[in-house]
């Protein structure tokens, strides 16, 4: 699975948990709601500043490692 895709299911994941629609994490995170369908759908390249918007009102944390060889 594509680095993107996974991320927008582990979004799409949280927001289910929370029982948070689509529209109302749009709006929390002041993203439009057809970016944020693209990004849970895999079907976006989103900006980093879209996805701190996001995790930081999930409650989630991006970080990046250095892969093990």
């Amino acid at each position: 699975m594509a680095a993107i895709q996974k991320i927008g299911q582990l979004i799409q994941q949280r927001r289910d948990n929370m029982r948070i629609t689509q529209k109302q994490l749009a709006e929390m995170a002041d993203i439009g709601i057809n970016t944020l369908y693209k990004i849970e759908t895999g079907q976006a390249n989103p900006t980093l500043e879209s996805l701190q918007r996001i995790t930081d009102v999930l409650g989630m944390e991006i970080t990046l490692q250095v892969k093990k060889v």
